[in-house]
């Protein structure tokens, strides 16, 4: 049994606005190993994009894709698989509304088509996207990305009751099935570990965050977050360009 549970959202909150994680942060993420504190992972990323985190960090349990997607130790606890009519209906109501899909499991991503958005998350992702229309009909999905910049309303309406959506960021909506989110992800961590009792903490900055926050004992802000993650938090830290990370353990304890 572990004395506290610390789950870490990435982007604006474990990595800094490079995309890496501070120095002081892997070091306080390691001192917590050494005392009985279990580290999370709980992310909008994919299990194939964070595994150099997982190495330099020691890190090996993951809520990731919002919740599509959960290991502990290492091991697959759980998946969600969108179904493929439900996956070719999304993809025809993009294309009607001029919108590039991005399609994902734990292992890679292929996009419908490429546009400007795509162009720039994908760069500031330091990822490499490559356009394959047809990859959601051979693969097993678990999570989407739809890229457009004010269209939550319009695709929440058209597909209320089978996907769930909310903003990544200003170029991105990150696209679950209904219910799914870092919250339900948690949920079936703490339920098949038997971590139930367990105090719980949380790091995240943005509204994809908002259900963990309400999931966790203890919510904390980023700085440099959402208004609305910092209205929902326990307390707010520094920035995740000024150790917000450590001085957030060090506010609650966790670390000396």
């Amino acid at each position: 049994m572990y004395d506290a549970i610390v789950f870490f959202d990435l982007d604006g909150t474990l990595f800094d606005d490079q995309k890496h994680v501070l120095p002081t942060s892997i070091a306080a993420i390691k001192q917590m190993s050494q005392h009985n504190i279990l580290s999370v992972i709980s992310t909008g990323r994919n299990i194939f994009e964070i595994q150099d985190v997982l190495d330099e960090t020691g890190i090996d349990s993951v809520v990731s894709a919002n919740g599509s997607y959960v290991q502990y130790r290492g091991q697959k606890l759980h998946a969600e698989v969108i179904a493929p009519d439900l996956l070719t209906a999304f993809t025809e109501y993009a294309e009607k509304q001029g919108d590039a899909v991005g399609y994902f499991n734990n292992r890679e991503f292929r996009l419908s088509e490429a546009n400007d958005l795509t162009t720039t998350n994908f760069k500031l992702l330091h990822l490499n996207a490559v356009v394959d229309p047809q990859f959601y009909q051979r693969a097993p999905i678990n999570f989407m990305n739809v890229f457009n910049y004010d269209k939550e309303a319009a695709y929440q309406k058209a597909f209320d009751g089978q996907l769930s959506l909310v903003r990544n960021n200003p170029r991105a909506l990150d696209t679950m099935k209904a219910g799914v989110s870092k919250r339900t992800g948690i949920e079936i961590l703490l339920d098949a570990a038997h971590l139930a009792n367990v105090p719980t903490y949380a790091f995240g900055d943005q509204l994809n965050d908002l259900q963990m926050f309400e999931m966790v004992d203890t919510p904390i802000a980023m700085a440099n977050g959402h208004d609305l993650a910092k209205q929902k938090a326990a307390y707010i830290t520094t920035t995740n360009m000024d150790n917000g990370i450590v001085n957030g353990l060090k506010h609650f304890n966790l670390i000396q």
